[in-house]
């Protein structure tokens, strides 16, 4: 794992408000490893798709994984130049003004080719880590891909090598000269919270799933 901070390039430096720019390992990882969900940017033959999905991090690496066939992940096993986005969102920010209204975020945006996992050994971890980052402890709980599902799958890494977040925090950023108005002005927070698990069975919720309730 990368300790320090990330060499920076063309893409990846922020520009505009360069300050809430971060390139430190620590805060980049952090961001990956809580989000729940990605879009991966591509382009093929000159049109541009954008694909939400699930992925998991495993050192300096980002996994992807679906059927065999899926469009966006053969783009990128082929080749294609990838921008893959992670976003949390933190709080609505509530300005004097309306030209100063924002968000609270933490963002990751990665750029890069996807390369296609052929080994079966990895391609089993990379699967049970993508459901292992969703909620820690169910891999321990469910059955595991078998190898004629692992060959219905495809898998797809990209390196964490060129790499930046942004991050806003803070209260309304307002003009001097609106500071005299009536207007509520301050923070609404947001945070992801799960409601209570709905069993398919008559088992007791487990314990790794209330955990990771009580977490988020």
């Amino acid at each position: 794992m990368q300790n320090g901070e990330v060499a920076t390039t063309d893409r990846t430096k922020v520009r505009r408000l360069a300050a809430r720019g971060r390139y430190d390992w620590e805060t980049i990882h952090s961001i990956l490893d809580e989000g729940l969900v990605c879009h991966v940017g591509f382009a093929v033959d000159g049109r541009s798709w954008v694909m939400p999905t699930t992925y998991a991090r495993v050192g300096d690496h980002l996994y992807l994984h679906g059927a065999a066939a899926n469009f966006a992940l053969q783009a990128l096993a082929s080749g294609a130049e990838a921008c893959v986005t992670v976003t949390l969102l933190d709080g609505l920010v509530l300005a004097r003004s309306a030209f100063h209204h924002s968000m609270n975020y933490r963002s990751v945006m990665l750029f890069g080719q996807g390369e296609k996992i052929e080994d079966e050994q990895e391609k089993y971890h990379a699967v049970v880590a993508i459901v292992e980052h969703l909620i820690p402890g169910r891999s321990n709980d469910t059955r595991l891909p078998t190898p004629a599902e692992l060959r219905k799958t495809l898998v797809v890494r990209l390196a964490l090598d060129e790499c930046s977040a942004k991050v806003r925090t803070g209260g309304p950023i307002d003009d001097e000269e609106d500071m005299a108005l009536g207007h509520w002005a301050g923070v609404l927070p947001l945070t992801l919270l799960p409601g209570e698990p709905v069993a398919d069975n008559e088992q007791a919720v487990p314990e790794y799933l209330s955990r990771w309730t009580r977490a988020r």
